[in-house]
């Protein structure tokens, strides 16, 4: 191993830090920015049932996460787990389709402040309309605002874990300040009223045709508590805190979801409210619902939350995607660039880079077009969620009279149920979104980006597989994990 280089991250991450990174991953700007739209799918109690479903599925997959970090703390998330359980060749492909889902939503999020900005400043926002994309005019401001809120948060990434924990801690807290000041004037004004949230679920389907069109996307929800192994090498704490840090991450995000949605679904009848943003072209419709009962007051509360939400969401994203390309680097799978640390600040600088590079692409497309791509980070992410499952199935042992089929394996019968029932979880995502009858299917718009990220990974593959596997298991060992032996 002596000619082998293997970069090591520093520990520098408190605990609180690890579960705003999670927390503030997890909810982003979709809080803010999809209650409407998932309303008109599903009604206000068929999104909140689906929603907090979706957490409690989470949780049972947090359970193979939670021992994984606890026995491999290593950056890397799903592709080391997916190394450790099915070899190197099924690694890389949990490793790409999770860097999909990761860069997705760094895009999304510097397209929802453009957005917001539209929303706010129309006028403004419009300045130097150059063409549309789906219907979605797009100006030269919008590109601008979106571009600078991605490099401000690929510089302050590179300035340091710390840093960015620190700054994401803020972030959330004022986040969750906003979605109660919110609550408060849903409950102490006029015109609220929990009446408005009938009928419970959308009337032209089924109630079980609705929690799972919102199921479906639960892998989307709430990726971001997947973070937390991402950052496992840096952690200043016992890994084995991990697991709590993703159940408390995970049941703040779920009753974050649902407060929002029963806040914008309040604000009127929730029909006629989907009427008069389709009638009016609405760019933003849960900003016209706070507007309704709170007026430019509530639109300003709720613009200060979704900064915070979007804030959270490049933050931590930035730090997940930097961290997972660094270990797939470090592995020999991605050009040896990504394996560099800065010289001063000590961070995987290249991978944050390449991240803003390629999302710098995003907001040329428009937001109707970035949306395309919410569903197919889904897959991205439902995939990772299967190899880390799969692999802690593959770790646990019903028994000592079981033989030992890995060579980490423990005695854990309740975990193995839980890994299973993970597994299971994750294939049902999956075909929610891949079969065609499926209420969540994926569009021809999403199969087709699907398809260009396949072939780029395969691009990749093909160029660094050689010396990927040329290296022996305990030489990979070293580098993925930090040992010669599982």
């Amino acid at each position: 191993m002596a000619n082998l280089e293997r970069r090591q991250l520093k520990r520098s991450l408190k605990p609180h830090w690890v579960w705003a990174i999670a927390f503030g991953s997890a909810i982003g700007w979709g809080a803010f920015v999809l209650p409407t739209d998932w309303i008109g799918q599903a009604g206000p109690i068929g999104v909140v049932i689906g929603i907090l479903l979706g957490a409690i599925l989470m949780m049972v997959i947090g359970v193979s996460y939670g021992f994984l970090i606890d026995k491999f703390p290593v950056t890397g998330g799903e592709f080391s787990y997916a190394y450790i359980g099915f070899g190197r060749g099924l690694a890389f492909i949990a490793g790409w389709f999770l860097t999909l889902g990761y860069m997705c939503i760094v895009a999304l999020n510097a397209s929802a402040l453009a957005l917001l900005a539209k929303f706010l400043f129309p006028d403004f926002a419009s300045i130097g309309t150059m063409y549309s994309v789906a219907g979605y005019d797009v100006s030269i401001i919008q590109i601008l605002i979106a571009s600078i809120a991605l490099i401000l948060f690929a510089f302050l990434n590179i300035r340091g874990t710390s840093f960015s924990g620190q700054t994401q801690f803020v972030f959330s807290i004022i986040l969750i300040l906003g979605i109660l000041f919110l609550a408060a004037g849903a409950i102490f004004t006029e015109g609220p009223s929990f009446s408005n949230i009938t009928p419970a679920f959308e009337p032209s389907q089924s109630a079980i045709a609705s929690i799972l069109a919102i199921l479906a996307i639960a892998p989307f929800a709430y990726v971001g508590f997947d973070n937390i192994p991402q950052a496992a090498e840096e952690f200043e704490f016992e890994p084995k805190r991990a697991f709590s840090l993703i159940i408390w991450s995970l049941v703040a995000a779920g009753l974050a979801y649902s407060f929002m949605i029963i806040i914008t679904a309040s604000t009127m009848p929730w029909p006629d409210l989907l009427t008069q943003i389709d009638q009016e072209n609405s760019v933003w419709g849960t900003g016209d619902a706070i507007e309704s009962y709170m007026g430019r007051t509530g639109v300003f509360i709720i613009a200060g939350a979704i900064c915070m939400g979007i804030f959270t969401g490049l933050n931590g994203f930035f730090l997940s995607s930097s961290r997972l390309t660094f270990a797939m680097g470090r592995a020999r799978i991605l050009p040896n660039v990504f394996r560099s640390l800065h010289s001063k600040y000590h961070t995987p600088y290249v991978g944050i880079l390449f991240t803003m590079g390629v999302c710098l692409i995003a907001p040329w497309f428009g937001r109707e077009a970035l949306l395309w791509v919410v569903d197919m980070s889904s897959t991205g992410v439902a995939i990772a969620y299967f190899f880390c499952t799969a692999t802690a199935y593959k770790i646990f042992k019903w028994s000592d009279k079981q033989s030992d089929y890995h060579k980490a394996s423990v005695v854990a019968p309740g975990k193995k149920l839980l890994s299973l029932l993970g597994m299971l979880s994750s294939i049902t995502f999956l075909l929610l979104l891949l079969v065609p009858a499926s209420p969540a299917a994926l569009g021809n718009e999403s199969l087709i980006a699907l398809g260009v990220w396949v072939l780029l990974g395969i691009l990749f593959y093909l160029f660094n597989s050689g010396r990927y596997n040329k290296l022996t298991e305990e030489e990979l060992n070293y580098l993925i994990l930090g040992k010669e032996k599982l």
